[in-house]
């Protein structure tokens, strides 16, 4: 189970998701990115470290919300210790910003040679702000297994290692990535 809350810790508050194992064992990842047009920036303070998890031979990425925006930070490394196959937002989009939404998640997917997973929220906030959902998972091609949903719903995909391996076999795409280094 995963998702995300507001966290004070040491003095600072963070947009923390918790990854957590039927076993009561769980892992965190604080938000890099922060939503600086609501102010997010004064008041939260940014993650430093992107967080990997395994859950039955699967390994997963989990990034929270504006963090889709960012490339760079979701970037798949294959062939290293940052290598995942699923790529997993979580995320409070609002509804007017949709297009982006679908548009980047493809893209995630496509770029990174995964599949990509994006969970978003349902209604209305206090401000107002409306949420269409638009909950998806997408393949490495960017093909959708699952039709996106407006409303409060459970979705679910087949996802299968042996396409992907041979995909990224066929397409290695990730063989010429750039090399790089992120600086706070």
């Amino acid at each position: 189970m995963t998702g995300s809350y507001l966290v004070r810790e040491a003095g600072a508050t963070y947009n923390r998701l918790v990854w957590a194992r039927p076993d009561g064992s769980y892992e965190t990842y604080d938000k890099r990115h922060l939503f600086r047009m609501a102010g997010e920036h004064r008041h939260v303070a940014a993650g430093a470290r992107k967080l990997i998890v395994e859950l039955h031979g699967w390994r997963i990425c989990p990034l929270v919300c504006y963090d889709l925006r960012f490339p760079v930070w979701s970037r798949n490394r294959i062939g290293t210790a940052e290598e995942y196959d699923i790529l997993l937002y979580v995320a409070n989009w609002p509804a007017p910003r949709r297009r982006a939404w679908k548009t980047l998640l493809e893209a995630r997917a496509i770029e990174n040679l995964c599949y990509c997973a994006g969970v978003n929220r349902v209604g209305s906030d206090a401000r107002d702000n409306e949420y269409a959902g638009d909950s998806a998972v997408h393949d490495w091609l960017g093909n959708l297994l699952t039709e996106p949903v407006t409303g409060e719903a459970m979705i679910t995909a087949v996802l299968e290692r042996a396409p992907l391996e041979a995909y990224r076999a066929r397409f290695p795409a990730h063989l010429d990535a750039d090399v790089f280094r992120i600086e706070s």
